[in-house]
């Protein structure tokens, strides 16, 4: 494994401001019924701006707000659906210091998050939806775009690759290059090698171990790989909620590779690693 600096770069919204030479804890929030780990628990206004505060409390920086479930064999949500779950949340998100991430591959949610208050597209379909591109370039905020193969649905039977780092790698160029070409600026650019998404668990445990190779590309880097199916492999965790200690843990590799932000559920164990290895820099 080798240890790389996180980068030299600020993400300003408004008052707010994301200095990615620090690492960042990003929370979890799905608004979903159906969400693979905690499906259910927040869809309800109230409930969401509760479990907001309490990972804002426990260190995250970034609430990611999702209100479609990515899972193998979740079931499709209309666009209008996404929108009723997800911009009432915003809406109170933005009364709090925090900067709002959207989980979301459709441009008329992200609109319609953004004039709300949200911040931050989260993209795990890498801008491939019609208007997509178009609409990143227009809003002109930052976005994440990540690898996957496939649909949600597909996505399984899509893990065939030669290398799977260096395909990840050569696969997430050609779309970062699309959002140029686009007109999205390359200051408002952050990949996310797709933990889970199209990779089998030995797949993963090798992306894992090379991460630093995604640092060549020149753009921050989101590590989401909070309760992973291969976490639990490894764990033997059926339960997602097993997995908390192993997901902080690979979190932390993460970031001493060069991820400069970590999309977690367990906020409070992750932040915690995190202040360790903060003081160990310090020693």
């Amino acid at each position: 494994m080798q240890l790389m600096p996180l980068p030299q770069r600020q993400w300003s919204f408004g008052a707010l401001t994301l200095d990615l030479s620090q690492p960042h804890v990003m929370g979890i929030l799905n608004v979903t019924p159906d969400s693979f780990s905690d499906g259910g628990q927040h869809n309800e206004k109230e409930q969401a701006i509760a479990r907001a505060k309490q990972m804002i409390a426990e260190g995250a920086t970034v609430i990611d707000v999702g209100g479609e479930s990515t899972r193998p064999g979740a079931a499709v949500v209309e666009i209008e659906e996404e929108i009723r779950r997800v911009v009432p949340v915003v809406e109170e998100l933005a009364k709090l210091n925090v900067v709002i991430s959207i989980d979301t591959s459709q441009p008329e949610v992200i609109r319609a998050a953004v004039a709300a208050g949200a911040h931050i597209w989260n993209d795990v379909r890498a801008l491939t939806r019609p208007q997509a591109l178009e609409t990143a370039a227009e809003l002109d905020i930052p976005v994440i775009i990540m690898h996957m193969r496939g649909e949600p649905t597909t996505m399984n039977n899509l893990d065939q690759y030669e290398d799977v780092t260096t395909d990840v790698i050569r696969e997430l160029s050609q779309r970062v290059q699309d959002a140029l070409d686009a007109g999205v600026k390359a200051e408002n650019i952050m990949i996310d090698p797709g933990f889970g998404f199209a990779k089998n668990a030995q797949q993963n445990l090798q992306l894992l171990n090379e991460f630093h190779k995604l640092t060549d590309m020149g753009y921050p880097i989101l590590s989401a790989l909070s309760r992973k199916r291969f976490i639990g492999s490894v764990l033997d965790a059926a339960e997602p909620q097993q997995r908390a200690v192993g997901s902080a843990t690979a979190h932390l590799l993460s970031i001493q590779q060069g991820a400069c932000m970590v999309r977690a559920h367990d906020v409070k164990a992750t932040a915690d690693a995190i202040k360790i290895w903060q003081a160990m820099q310090l020693a």
